[in-house]
Parts: structure tokens; sequence; C-alpha cells
């Protein structure tokens, strides 16, 4: 009887999450599998994929605009992963201060993560623009000439790291969280003790903020891999100008559906994800041993 009812409660179980399932497997788990296979193969989305074995994968490593669609991607990585973490930990550091209002200050913080991501580029569009843009319009009026942003090769990607700072809601919350379960005993203890406002972020929050912290670079890194949108927005899907914006997310997408090159494309994107997997592996080597988990 007891093997019966399992029986069944499985039965509907699967009856009710089938939905759930069958879109995960056809969505999800068919793609990835067929852009694995279509990476040994020479596939245009009009014939049929033709088997050309590690090719594609050859020709990746001789091919001068992907390692430089790399580089782009790993001069944004490397500097507005870092930028985000700690404006992220600075914003929740004032919101836990105790000051009148936080509730209004965090929606304020919060609010650009909910805006879609074409809107804010369109958005940021406008700031940059080197004639009317609201920030070359502020540097002007402290007697700063301020650049062409998104039209000059050398402020290109710093423009794209600016605005990568926009979205920092989700991380400030998460850091307020962590922030809010430092022990008030421990920064009453060290103040009587002695230390200084500086020693006591070092060696009391920061700790206990350590494991948010480690969670933040390592969605940053796995995020800033695939960093698109915004760069396919403002720059029409070029990666201009002179390709300083050509990420290896938007070569990858100019390779698929542009010159319908749909193997080359997968190679490209597993590319991505070895490189990701080696990042974040080694991270957490490196990284992930000298998190503080409350003596955990």
């Amino acid at each position: 009887m007891r093997s019966r009812k399992r029986r069944r409660d499985l039965m509907w179980g699967l009856v009710f999450t089938s939905p759930a399932i069958i879109g995960l497997l056809w969505f999800t788990a068919y793609p990835v599998l067929a852009s694995l296979y279509y990476s040994f193969t020479s596939y245009t989305m009009v014939g049929p994929p033709k088997w050309i074995g590690w090719a594609n994968y050859a020709d990746l490593l001789t091919d001068q605009v992907w390692w430089s669609s790399l580089w782009n991607t790993v001069y944004i990585v490397v500097w507005s992963v870092p930028l985000g973490i700690v404006a992220a930990l600075g914003l929740a550091l004032l919101l836990n201060m105790g000051v009148g209002g936080r509730s209004v200050y965090r929606t304020v913080f919060y609010l650009p993560t909910i805006v879609p991501a074409v809107a804010s580029a369109v958005l940021w569009m406008y700031i940059f623009d080197p004639q009317y843009g609201l920030l070359n319009d502020a540097l002007a009026k402290v007697g700063v000439a301020g650049p062409g942003w998104l039209s000059d090769p050398g402020w290109a990607k710093p423009a794209l790291i600016v605005m990568s700072a926009w979205g920092v809601g989700n991380l400030m919350v998460i850091m307020l969280a962590g922030l809010q379960e430092v022990p008030a005993t421990l920064q009453e203890q060290a103040s009587t003790d002695g230390a200084g406002v500086l020693s006591r972020f070092r060696h009391v929050t920061l700790p206990y903020v350590s494991p948010h912290m480690l969670f933040a670079l390592v969605t940053g890194l796995i995020g800033g891999f695939q960093f698109f949108t915004p760069v396919f927005v403002m720059t029409g899907g070029t990666g201009n100008p002179a390709g300083s914006t050509l990420v290896s997310g938007l070569y990858l997408y100019q390779n698929a559906f542009q010159y319908f090159k749909v193997g080359y494309a997968s190679a490209i994107a597993w590319m991505l994800f070895a490189l990701v997997a080696a990042i974040t592996v080694a991270t957490f080597r490196l990284v992930g041993r000298r998190v503080y988990y409350g003596g955990r």
C-alpha cells in the first residue's frame, strides 16, 4: 500500500512538473547539447551541418579578431567587477549608518537594476553624447573638455565601465545583508580596545562581508564575460569605434546571425564557457579559502 502510494505521488508530481521539465529539456538542455555538436561542424543554417572536427577551435587560435574581442572583454571585466563591488559596498555602508529615510535611499539606489538593459543603454547614449550629453555638460561647467565617449576608441571601453556601475543595486542589497550580520558586540569590543574606524572595518566588518564579496566577484566575472546588450545597442552591433567595443559576446552574435557561421559561433561559445569555468575554479581556489564564514 505504501509503495503504491509513493508511485502514485511520483506520477502526479511528474504530471504537474512536466511543463517545467519539458521546457528545461527543450529550451535549455537541447540547445546546449546542439551547440556542442555544431561547434565541430560547418553549419550555416541553410544546409545540413558538415562535420569538420576541431577545425573551428583551431581557427579560433589564429583569429586575431577573436583575440581582440577577448582582450576587450577581459579589460572591461577587470575594471568593472572591482568597481561594482566597491560601489555596492560603499552604498551599503552608507545605508547601514542608521540615517533617516533609509528605505527611500535603498529604493533609489535599487531602481536602476529593474530598468531594462536596452532602456539603460539608450539612456546612457544620451548621457555620453559628446555635444549634448549630461556628462560632458557637467565637465564643461568645471572647465574640462569632455571626450567623445562612444566615438573615441580610447574612451569607449571606459564609458562602458562607468555605465556598469549604474546597476549595482542588487549587489548593494547583498552587501547590506552582510553588514547587518556583523555582531554589534564585536564592534563595541574593538572600539573599547582602541581600534579606529578603519581598523574595525578591516578586522571586523570585512571578514563578515567576505562571503558576500566572493559571491559578487564570481557572479560579476560570469556576467562580465556575457556582456552583450549595452554594447550591441550603443554601437548597433558593430563593436565600433575601430573595434574597441567588440566584446566576445558580440563577436559570437556577429558570426551566428550576420555571417551565419553557426558552427564557428558555437565554438566561440564553448571556448568562453571553458574560460569562465577555469576562472571560476581558480577564484574559488585562490580567494575562497580566505573567506571567513563566521567560525563555521
